[in-house]
């Protein structure tokens, strides 16, 4: 056959290009036969060469990371939209994808750029559903590489560290911030305000013959509307897609023993979590766990097909899942009773088929006794207890509004990061306000994520007049963003800003007495305040110890007196449950 010159010189520079075009977007884990996973320089290297061969991909800027990187967003907009709020107004679906909280887990990671680079190349971009995607979001975690950190997993041949520069794990940092990657994270969530979110993982736990389990936000801490949605259309919808795509999903494997026969319960995630996080913005979320001993590649195939299925569930479902949405944060701001902690309901129990391994015991090579293994050659199949219901333990009403002293600005610069609007007071002023009392409390004995966090907290509270000044905060709860303001500001709330340590300071006495100086003035006191003593005298009457007890005695007189300081103790956060006339800013 005869080949002119002038094909040759039109025909094969061209061919040239499109085969170098199509190598060059080959990711790692492709060209090393399903065995590597990218590194943080190739991950965003790869993007950008998306964004320059592909219209509808832009790779965007956000904050800074511990690592001094920036934190780095893909948009994949079939119309080439990209403002946000152009988008909003012609009625997008967000769809955020987070990667490499644990930079050990990596499956997304590799599965997110397969992905992106298949949706453009193959024209196959939803056209109401924009997605987003968080390449690598522990970037320090991701540099700190090698591949015997996460000692039970099978593969890749080498991965990042669970913890980043800080050793901090970023998926307990969504409330209490300590990481410029927590920050820049919720500019990237309230901007965008995503109506699906998934943050991928890879478990550890028990062996069965799953390759992939899901964690969806707990359905009990939803909004109703948001919750029926859940679980009656969108996770029976990924449970059978997945499974005709070879990959039989089932709930994470939360034992209550040592192994799954017994059963398993829901995972409670308290906002610390992405998905707890992000159910307080009236956000669906979901955290797929592949599990860690299955081969490498089959996880990040897995996950490809589950964010697969979660475009087209969502393209499918469009207009619900934004009315769900919109309708959610409307009732959210209209929630009179907010719950704040919950526990497990025993009594509510399903049963749900399981496929497992047969859980055997054998000698231990290193001790001699007996030890767990799952004898893979015998797997089974047999239904097991499931328990997922949660009820609220523990729940307040939200007062008209809070009021902040401006002295608290770290808590003011969250609330502002979370889309909550604040006003401040234009002039000092006296407030009648409901004031919170520390009355008891716990904390850990060793540090939890650098914070000696605290639980169980009891509070009085107590109305007082209270002084506050130009230039203090009001947060009235009247937003949307309800359910962030109030598990927040509420001590009693599980990751409270004060059981993270926020206002730690006010726990600490300022001033005291000294014993033989103070016990002329308390007798005086006594003597002049019968309401004082008739106290006094029924606490000796109560308790025999306090009665031979001096000191306590004097400490009792003193803590009744006006000696005492009324800050004590107090948390600095008011209520406010009567309508004021404030002059704000």
């Amino acid at each position: 056959m005869h080949i002119s010159k002038s094909f040759t010189r039109c025909v094969l520079p061209l061919f040239i290009f499109i085969t170098m075009q199509t190598s060059a977007q080959q990711t790692r884990f492709e060209k090393s036969n399903k065995q590597a996973t990218a590194t943080y320089p190739e991950v965003i290297s790869y993007y950008k060469d998306l964004a320059v061969h592909y219209p509808q991909a832009k790779l965007i800027t956000y904050g800074p990371t511990d690592h001094g990187e920036p934190l780095q967003l893909l948009v994949l907009s079939k119309n080439k939209v990209f403002d946000r709020q152009k988008l909003a107004d012609q009625n997008k679906s967000i769809f955020l994808i987070n990667n490499g909280i644990h930079p050990g887990e990596p499956e997304g990671i590799d599965a997110s750029m397969m992905l992106a680079r298949d949706l453009l190349k193959n024209n196959r971009l939803p056209e109401d559903v924009v997605i987003c995607i968080i390449p690598l979001y522990n970037i320090d975690g991701s540099f700190n590489r090698g591949n015997t950190s996460r000692a039970n997993q099978n593969g890749p041949l080498a991965y990042g560290f669970r913890g980043n520069s800080k050793n901090l794990d970023l998926n307990r940092d969504f409330i209490k911030t300590d990481s410029k990657n927590s920050e820049s994270f919720q500019q990237i969530f309230n901007l965008w305000q995503p109506d699906i979110f998934v943050d991928t993982h890879t478990s550890n736990g028990a062996d069965y013959q799953y390759t992939m389990t899901l964690i969806p936000t707990q359905k009990d801490k939803l909004n109703p509307l948001l919750a029926g949605y859940l679980t009656k259309t969108m996770l029976p919808s990924l449970y059978q897609k997945m499974e005709a795509k070879g990959y039989e999903l089932i709930s994470y494997i939360n034992s209550v023993e040592e192994t799954p026969d017994a059963g398993i319960t829901g995972f409670l995630e308290p906002p610390r979590f992405s998905t707890g996080y992000a159910a307080l913005h009236n956000t669906i979320a979901f955290m797929p766990e592949t599990h860690m001993l299955k081969a490498y590649d089959k996880r990040v195939d897995a996950t490809y097909k589950l964010l697969e299925t979660y475009i087209d569930v969502i393209e499918r479902d469009v207009k619900q899942i934004r009315d769900n949405k919109r309708q959610a944060d409307v009732a959210v701001a209209k929630q009179i009773v907010f719950p704040l902690d919950w526990k497990l309901d025993d009594r509510s129990v399903d049963s749900i088929p399981f496929k497992g391994y047969t859980a055997k015991q054998k000698p231990s090579g290193v001790s001699g006794y007996d030890r767990l293994y799952y004898d893979r050659s015998q797997p089974y199949t047999k239904h097991i207890k499931e328990w997922n219901t949660f009820v609220p333990v523990i729940s307040v009403n939200k007062p008209i509004a809070y009021i902040i002293p401006q002295a608290w600005s770290r808590v003011i610069d969250l609330l502002k990061l979370n889309g909550v609007s604040v006003k401040q007071l234009s002039s000092d002023t006296k407030l009648q306000l409901e004031m919170y009392y520390i009355k008891d409390y716990k904390t850990v004995p060793q540090p939890f994520e650098g914070h000696y966090l605290h639980s169980a907290v009891h509070v009085n509270p107590v109305r007082q007049d209270v002084h506050y000044y130009a230039g203090d905060y009001i947060v009235y709860v009247n937003q949307p963003s309800n359910r962030y303001i109030v598990e927040t500001l509420e001590p009693q709330a599980t990751d409270s800003f004060f059981n993270w340590n926020f206002f730690d300071s006010i726990l600490g006495q300022k001033e005291h007495y000294s014993d033989y100086v103070f016990e002329d003035t308390a007798a005086q006191l006594i003597k002049d305040h019968q309401e004082l003593k008739a106290g006094l005298d029924a606490e000796k009457a109560k308790d025999p110890a306090f009665a031979k007890n001096g000191t306590a005695q004097l400490e009792y007189v003193y803590k009744h007196s006006d000696y005492y300081e009324k800050t004590h103790m107090r948390y600095p956060i008011g209520r406010l449950l009567d309508e004021h006339k404030i002059n704000l800013k």
